[in-house]
């Protein structure tokens, strides 16, 4: 998927995890017509990646469980 179902209008939310002054978090709008997009904050009018639902949940869910660590 792409960023482009994604609407304007959409609101975004800035990650708990990011502290201020920290140059490297993501924005997430969370599941505009089964879509959640995921973008840089520091670039909000830059490219955005979209998700289906489904995919985000499993993403997030392997990260909670700690098999992907960052």
């Amino acid at each position: 998927m792409t960023g482009s179902e994604i609407p304007a209008t959409a609101a975004w939310r800035k990650s708990t995890y990011s502290g201020s002054g920290n140059d490297t978090c993501v924005e997430v709008s969370a599941g505009v017509a089964g879509v959640v997009g995921v973008r840089d904050s520091v670039d909000p009018d830059g490219p955005v990646l979209g998700f289906a639902l489904s995919e985000w949940r499993a993403f997030t869910a392997r990260v909670k469980d700690g098999e992907l660590a960052f």
